[in-house]
């Protein structure tokens, strides 16, 4: 694991919680983005996000050995998560972020096939029905981002068997608005019988020296 000694930058800290602060809305983040898109991996290196890393080593922990497993990376960014998996020797990635921005950078890594630009929320996402076969996604639950009410359509894009790998800071599920009713609707839709959590994981030093919550959960 990542040591929870690694030095955080303070004025990454200020950006990130001011980019993800209380009422922030989705325009303003996109705005932050766009100025933000091309210093964002310099930024955001050592010990300021070591959580990508982390959610492809949990992902790539529950799928062993099945490296040519298909897997959308939601919230994508400039692709960070998918450098990781790409490292751990999984190819069969694509990307869907709402920042063209970011997608712009994440497509000059050459780890991904295909780039989708699209909101993740109750709209019906472009893609069909089973067609991954796992979906990993970090940092992307917080205010002005994403919230519960994208958890139908990832499990309706994956196959009954597949994972879904996602992760935020840990302290939001208690304190922000956006993400409070995460768990409890994770729990809901586990009580309908639409996935099985497999494991939630608490690792120290996820952003920016916050505890990170990693879930994996099992399409059913």
């Amino acid at each position: 694991l990542i040591s929870n000694k690694m030095a955080v930058n303070p004025d990454v800290k200020n950006k990130v919680l001011n980019t993800t602060r209380p009422g922030i809305g989705a325009e303003e983040v996109l705005d932050i983005y766009k100025s933000w898109a091309k210093a964002y991996d310099k930024d955001h290196a050592g010990g300021n996000y070591p959580g990508p890393r982390m959610v492809a080593e949990v992902l790539a922990g529950n799928l062993g050995d099945r490296r040519g497993v298909r897997i959308l990376d939601v919230g994508a960014g400039t692709g960070l998560c998918g450098q990781e998996l790409f490292k751990l020797g999984f190819t069969n990635l694509d990307a869907l972020d709402a920042s063209k921005d970011m997608l712009d950078v994440a497509k000059t890594k050459n780890v991904y096939k295909n780039f989708l630009k699209d909101f993740l929320g109750p709209n019906r996402l472009h893609i069909e029905d089973d067609t991954y076969d796992a979906i990993s996604g970090s940092g992307l639950f917080c205010d002005g981002h994403v919230t519960s009410d994208c958890l139908e359509q990832l499990i309706r894009v994956v196959k009954p068997g597949g994972l879904i790998c996602l992760a935020l800071r840990e302290e939001l599920l208690r304190t922000s608005e956006a993400c409070k009713d995460l768990e409890p609707r994770m729990a809901a839709l586990q009580s309908e019988g639409l996935w099985e959590r497999v494991s939630k994981e608490i690792f120290p030093s996820y952003c920016v020296g916050f505890e990170g919550a990693i879930f994996v959960y099992k399409v059913l």
